[in-house]
């Protein structure tokens, strides 16, 4: 795990690989054996050990392993690459302190004799997949290497092992979704994975749905006695211990979709593997594993990680105890030594560095802890060492992880791909319909089952938005098994409010609630209020306040609009009709008054007034605010030099992709609020104790506390690049001829103008421009990057120069130079990543260009530069045919409005967010 370490942390070893000599933190020496014994030769009188200097063994070598040095996410898959941080961990300073090895991987010669060796004759099944893996690995798509990484040779041999044992169960195309977690990946390495499957496994057809598989097979049931414990066809002797307080001990309904992951668990709990399960929030990831270890009866210790777990807590825990320190095992160690079955939660909040901790336990059963002593695999453990600080792992120990997928909106890190193919992975998923619509009815009897039946439809609908990227959240069984546990202890309360306990989050981000009161809508669920701004359920809770609080009415009238004076102090102001700004007041600009000519918000709390008190305003006064209002919206707009005539041109292009641009930008939110996430401050004198210094604040050290802060750049850290995008827009005159034909044109202006809307704010992050192409220009400059544009008046006019300059330019056409100069001149900056997005009409076969010329452009400076092209318009199905023709993931079709932003934004999300 070399390539894991910060450069100040390797760069340690120097001075004892160069010249054999230490300082060690306690003010000890190492010195080599050599200088030593000369030393202790001239001075023989002398107990050099005593005096600190320490001897190294002449036999003493160091054999370091680490990963190539390969970016993460160049490659544009979202699929880290497995070798940790990005950019290269090789560097000068690096090259001098080893003598390198390349160790490559098996070829598919040696592969398949080792598999034949250890599990017989390679099945069919297994043909297939090792075919899959090796036309991965071969190739030269960067996105098909990083894919290859999920296919390793311990992955090979699982799998194998698998289906020696169980081989009738399931057939390659399952156990590679299962592999790759395709649930969970981005759509454009999964198109590349089904690309692959359909080349080698005869039949596929795309991943089949649960549901088919589901009702293919006979239903699973359980059965169990005191001796032994049966899941389907899968069966176990029951586990005896005295500790039997630690066995899970929960309510559990028999869902069958669960029950046939449980079998699938067991399974590979029985062929010794370690576990890892990936899925969303609230899918019952805890529950599944709590009812597999009390069917089995094994005891469990619980452990629960997040941003702020260190080394030393996952495997000690320190306390003070009549002034002395003393150290406890924590649950880690403790399943360690008594073979109890450790369940890692929140693995994903964790740092990568803490969690990779864990491989060498998983891989070999041994592991360093903080206070010296080391667990060892049971085979090399003696009653001798065990007495000098080895502890023996149990041979019944396990691990089982739970991890939430990674990405957005769960931000967390990625287990799966720093450590998934140490484990026996296994995605989690909501319960299919039929089987959601069971657990429900358990949790809720004399709920009708009507109203159930709409919850699971339109709960269904709104994760197949989630997963086809139209909606952020991904709504889990947690959220519907909320609503119907309320209305069953509750019958009373209006289902639109529990429903509205649920969505009160969103309201938020207005585009998404709309989205999600539509799909609720549709199935029949009651909550019109929420569909009209939730106006209603706002009324009933106004009115439960005013009965708890407010029962007067104010009894001041209004006067006339007017702005109002500006607070120089920005204080709250509640009531009255003087300050700008102020909340619950009369004839001001503010919120939750009355009579004032348009909204201002100061920042602070709302008081608003009732709707009965806001009405009852003079028809005079009414008419005074709303000329009021127009004249500051047209000041406005003067202020911008934007008429609304031009304010009323450019909405057209911009309403329609409202709502696509609301949700880029809360995917862009949550990267810039990772990136500025606040760490640890260490050796300060106030805040929470650090219990890694502890030693030091009983020999009377003050700062031994820590704070919560934004953390500085280390000494020599680089400064974080931006990333860059190039959009590549085809203004050639073929554009606006057929844009009355198939409305390429107007497509393209909108996905300029979300482009445009949704970058903005976020410059430090991501720099974008955007350049045309035509039969008369390679590179026409709309939008330069250092100077976006930043108001409607300037986004129309770049969509103006855009449209006139399809008017008016010459025939002919530019496709593949523009893509080979955005690409070169990306090549050539300095930045985080670097993406390139064409779009075209696909009018390419007139001007001789082929596909694999398009192809060749968009890769010729792979990794560094990932291009994308998109065909916004077609005669007949030219567009079809050229990117079929093309390298999967790199090339999209899109003949609907509504696509284009779409697309883009699954682009930004696995290339550029990654």
């Amino acid at each position: 795990g070399v390539h894991r370490l910060h450069h100040s942390t390797l760069g340690i070893l120097h001075r004892l690989v160069h010249d054999r000599e230490l300082q060690l933190y306690d003010g000890r020496r190492l010195l080599s054996h050599e200088r030593y014994d000369r030393l202790q030769a001239s001075q023989p009188d002398q107990n050099l050990n005593a005096r600190g200097i320490l001897r190294i063994h002449p036999g003493f070598r160091i054999i370091a392993l680490a990963e190539p040095a390969t970016s993460v996410g160049a490659d544009g898959t979202g699929v880290p690459a497995r070798s940790g941080p990005s950019g290269a961990w090789i560097s000068a300073e690096t090259l001098s302190l080893f003598l390198f090895h390349e160790v490559r991987g098996l070829s598919e010669r040696e592969e398949r004799h080792v598999l034949d060796t250890l599990y017989g004759p390679v099945s069919d099944t297994m043909e297939q997949i090792l075919r899959v893996a090796h036309h991965l690995r071969t190739s030269s798509d960067p996105v098909q290497q990083t894919l290859a990484g999920n296919l390793s040779t311990r992955q090979l041999l699982r799998i194998a092992r698998r289906l020696h044992q169980y081989g009738a169960d399931r057939n390659a195309a399952e156990l590679l979704h299962a592999t790759f977690l395709s649930k969970f990946m981005p759509s454009l390495p999964r198109n590349v994975l089904d690309s692959a499957m359909r080349r080698y496994l005869p039949n596929y057809n795309g991943p089949s749905s649960e549901e088919e598989v589901s009702n293919s097979k006979n239903p699973i049931t359980v059965e169990q006695t005191d001796e032994t414990v049966r899941i389907g066809r899968t069966s176990v002797p029951r586990y005896r211990t005295e500790a039997i307080s630690k066995i899970p001990d929960i309510v559990f309904y028999d869902v069958p979709q669960h029950l046939r992951l449980m079998e699938r668990l067991l399974q590979d709990f029985l062929l010794g593997e370690h576990l890892l399960l990936v899925g969303n929030q609230g899918v019952g990831k805890n529950k599944i594993v709590d009812r597999l270890l009390q069917l089995m009866g094994r005891p469990r210790e619980y452990i629960q990680l997040h941003r702020d777990t260190t080394v030393q807590s996952l495997t000690l825990q320190a306390t003070v105890r009549d002034g002395r320190i003393e150290y406890e095992d924590s649950p880690l160690v403790k399943a360690v030594r008594y073979g109890h079955v450790l369940v890692v939660d929140e693995a994903d909040k964790a740092p990568v560095h803490v969690t990779c901790i864990l491989k060498t336990l998983v891989e070999n059963g041994e592991m360093l802890l903080s206070d010296g002593r080391k667990i060892c695999p049971p085979s090399t453990a003696t009653n001798a060492k065990v007495a000098d600080g080895f502890l023996p792992t149990h041979p019944d120990f396990r691990m089982i992880v739970l991890a939430n997928r990674p990405g957005f909106p769960f931000l967390g890190n990625d287990f799966f791909a720093a450590l998934g193919d140490l484990f026996a992975c296994h995605a989690v998923d909501n319960p299919l319909p039929e089987s959601e619509l069971f657990l429900l009815q358990q949790y809720g009897p004399s709920v009708p089952v009507a109203t159930i039946r709409r919850l699971v439809d339109a709960f269904a609908e709104l994760r197949d938005m989630a997963d086809a990227g139209t909606l952020h959240y991904p709504y889990s069984t947690r959220e519907v098994v909320a609503i119907v546990r309320h209305l069953e202890r509750f019958p009373s309360d209006a289902l639109a409010e529990v429903i509205g306990n649920v969505l009160d989050y969103d309201r938020y981000a207005p585009e998404t609630l709309d989205q999600v009161t539509a799909v609720l809508l549709r199935h029949g669920l009651p909550i019109g209020e929420y569909a009209e701004g939730c106006e209603a359920i706002a009324a009933m809770r106004r009115q439960r306040e005013l009965q708890l609080t407010v029962r007067s009415h104010s009894g001041k009238d209004v006067a006339g609009p007017k702005h109002g004076k500006v607070d120089p102090n920005n204080e709250p102001h509640v009531g009255g009709n003087t300050w700008a700004g102020g909340t619950g007041g009369r004839d001001t600009a503010g919120l939750g008054g009355k009579g004032g000519p348009y909204r201002l918000d100061a920042g602070h709390k709302v008081h608003q007034l009732s709707d009965a008190e806001k009405d009852d305003i003079p028809e005079e006064v009414k008419q005074a605010a709303r000329e009021m209002n127009r004249k500051a919206f047209e000041e406005k707009l003067r202020e911008i030099q934007m008429s609304p005539y031009e304010h009323k041109v450019y909405e057209q292009y911009a309403e329609p992709v409202r709502r696509q641009v609301q949700q880029l930008r809360i995917t862009l939110q949550a990267l810039q609020a990772r990136a500025r996430e606040r760490q640890w401050q260490r050796h300060r004198s106030a805040g929470e104790l650090d219990d890694t210094k502890l030693v030091e604040g009983l020999t009377g050290e003050r700062a031994i506390y820590k704070q919560r802060a934004e953390q500085d750049p280390e000494p020599g850290q680089p400064q974080e690049k931006p990333k860059r995008l190039k959009l590549v827009v085809d203004v050639s005159g073929s554009m606006y001829r057929f844009n009355g034909y198939d409305g390429r044109l107007d497509r393209e202006l909108e996905a300029t103008v979300m482009v445009m809307e949704a970058f903005d704010g976020f410059e430090g992050k991501i720099r974008y421009d955007i350049v045309g192409h035509s039969g008369e220009a390679v590179a026409v400059p709309f939008v330069n990057e250092n100077n976006p544009p930043k108001d409607a008046k300037r986004r129309l006019e770049t969509i103006k120069m855009m449209h006139a300059h399809s008017q008016f330019c010459w025939s002919g056409d530019h496709t593949l130079a523009a893509t080979e100069q955005a690409v070169d001149e990306l090549a050539k900056e300095d930045c985080d990543e670097a993406i390139v997005i064409v779009l075209s009409d696909a009018n390419l076969a007139r001007y001789g260009i082929t596909p694999r010329k398009l192809n060749t452009a968009l890769a010729r400076q792979t990794p560094k530069v990932q291009a994308y092209v998109i065909f916004i318009g077609s005669l007949d199905d030219e567009a079809k045919v050229v990117a079929e023709n093309m390298t999967a993931g790199k090339a999209f079709v899109c003949m609907d409005l509504d696509q284009l932003p779409q697309i883009m934004r699954q682009i930004f999300a696995a290339s550029l967010l990654q």
